[in-house]
């Protein structure tokens, strides 16, 4: 009776949500009120996340049982929000009540869709991983149509959306489906760490890729790391202290900007049941966690992007040359649309070092000068901690084949 009674009062009182390109000089201001509900916030900043558009300052709060948020976004150029059309969906989006799945799976799971079948894997981080899987899939008749790849603290979890290669659906024979399982299970052991990928087949909805990823590698702990001074310098600074008299717990995070900082780090504050951190070790767990958090996404190695005609096996073979040449995967994101495909890399050497150029001219004569870019930052400079080459010319191969316990109730930024 108490969950219905609280339905209906959001239901009497549906979120309200204003957008104005007057109030700031420099961003557009979106303000969400209504009566507050576990995840909302998590909802709004999605909605943000996807729309590629960045929070530049944020005002929320929930006390008393309604909230009111407050966000400064610009576009990826740093300009503000003016087509209608993106502010109509903002408008619609943020004024319904869609609540997200919450689900903890295991950590290798297949769900069969209509459109293509979901493979989610987690497990112990090594060079080369990412081109076995690539290879495995492609042997098995698999077309990678989308994924996303995350590495941290020797942790790796990846979600992949794959169709069969010959009719181009969704992979729902279960036979075939035990066999990807089997043998991409057998790659993930394919090292000394005891954390054993368990096998299970999921029917669960369909969740936010990055959102399952935080959630995968959480699972997987990789919040616990050895205390080494290599980590101290980059790691963000996060301190939790007791508000008693507002019965709350404060939480202060310094970190270096990003694009989806927020949507990473908006996990803890205050206990759904209303009560704040209320131990020294649950205060650790809270700081160790929202810095793992940080960190997942964090753009470590150089960035290199891939932009060419999709075909079969294209992610095995790219995957393949970046191993052969030494490079190791730290992130990966996938995707293929109308026939073209762009993938998009971040690399270190094996050891975890930035790149040398060299390698770097070797992968782009065999990929193709103009197929795969040197993003961003390329001097390569910057010493970037990992835990812990030979190269095969194709010429221009591919130019001519076609902790969800904790509620967030105010932060700053």
């Amino acid at each position: 009776m108490e969950d219905e009674f609280a339905k209906l009062i959001r239901r009497m009182n549906p979120p309200r949500v204003m957008i104005d390109n007057d109030a700031c000089e420099r961003a557009t201001v979106i303000q969400v009120d209504g009566v507050n509900r576990h995840g909302h916030l998590l909802e709004v900043v999605q909605v943000l996340k996807d729309l590629n558009l960045l929070i530049t300052k944020a005002y929320v709060s929930s006390d008393g049982g309604y909230l009111m948020d407050v966000f400064y976004v610009t576009d990826t150029d740093g300009k503000k929000i003016r087509d209608k059309g993106t502010v109509n969906y903002l408008q619609s989006t943020l004024e319904t009540n869609a609540s997200f799945l919450n689900s903890m799976r295991s950590s290798v799971g297949v769900i069969p869709s209509k459109q293509h079948t979901s493979i989610e894997l987690t497990g112990a981080d090594r060079p080369g991983l990412l081109s076995e899987v690539s290879a495995v899939l492609t042997d098995l008749g698999c077309n990678v149509v989308n994924a996303v790849i995350w590495a941290h603290n020797a942790r790796a979890a990846a979600v992949l959306h794959v169709t069969d290669q010959s009719s181009g659906c969704a992979i729902e024979d279960p036979e075939r489906l035990s066999k990807i399982k089997e043998l991409l299970c057998n790659v993930l052991r394919g090292s000394t760490d005891f954390r054993t990928p368990r096998m299970s087949i999921s029917s669960n909805g369909v969740m936010y890729r990055e959102r399952r990823l935080h959630q995968m590698l959480f699972a997987d702990r990789d919040f616990e790391r050895p205390e080494s001074p290599k980590y101290e310098s980059s790691r963000p600074h996060v301190t939790v202290m007791d508000c008693s008299d507002r019965d709350y717990t404060a939480v202060t995070i310094r970190s270096r900007d990003r694009p989806k900082l927020m949507f990473d780090i908006e996990y803890y504050i205050k206990h759904v049941d209303g009560f704040p951190v209320s131990s020294e070790a649950e205060r650790q767990r809270v700081i160790v966690c929202l810095e793992a958090a940080i960190e997942r996404r964090a753009s470590e190695g150089l960035e290199l992007e891939v932009c060419t005609d999709d075909r079969f096996g294209l992610l095995s073979d790219i995957t393949r040359i970046l191993r052969e040449n030494g490079l190791n995967i730290r992130r990966a994101e996938i995707w293929t649309k109308g026939g073209k495909a762009k993938d998009v890399f971040f690399v270190t050497d094996v050891s975890g070092n930035p790149v040398d150029p060299k390698i770097i001219d070797l992968v782009k004569d065999q990929i193709g000068q103009t197929i795969l870019q040197v993003k961003g930052n390329s001097d390569m400079s910057r010493k970037l901690p990992q835990e812990t080459a030979r190269s095969f010319f194709f010429g221009n191969f591919f130019r001519g084949r076609s902790f969800q316990n904790f509620k967030l109730i105010k932060s700053c930024s």
